[in-house]
């Protein structure tokens, strides 16, 4: 399966009343599932810093669009420890370069940038959980 399609039937997925859905194809394998309601139900207190000032003519840091972990997994910043991040804050990347990438069950997904834009910041620590539809970037659309 392609990366689109992988993402594409976890929209699926997420927007069905199924808990749980496993499939396999060949040597591909895939399983599913949605949190407790009720564990995702309680509270999770956060902090979070108070943001800079934007520069004149910038999109405020809030208002930013950002770019979400398409499925539930550890966030890496960089293709392994030893090696540099993929982006920082501030680089310009093209629409598909792969900007971190999501660990689930042993396997590595790509995040891809939605478009050609500059990074405004970087949300996640390397190695910190992401859920699935949570904000791992900022960016800013060039």
């Amino acid at each position: 399966m392609t990366n689109q399609e992988i993402y594409d039937l976890i929209t699926r997925f997420d927007g069905s009343g199924l808990q749980m859905l496993k499939l396999s194809r060949g040597d591909f394998k895939i399983e599913l599932r949605k949190a407790d309601p009720v564990a995702s139900a309680l509270p999770v207190a956060t902090y979070a810093p108070a943001p800079a000032a934007p520069a004149a003519g910038q999109t405020p840091v809030e208002e930013a669009p950002t770019i979400s972990a398409p499925l539930v997994g550890t966030f890496y910043a960089a293709p392994a420890p030893e090696q540099p991040p993929f982006v920082t804050a501030g680089d310009k990347v093209k629409k598909g370069q792969t900007v971190c990438l999501i660990e689930a069950m042993k396997t590595m997904i790509e995040v891809p940038a939605p478009c050609d834009c500059v990074i405004g910041e970087v949300l996640k620590a390397n190695g910190e959980l992401a859920a699935f539809g949570e904000a791992l970037m900022r960016y800013r659309p060039c």
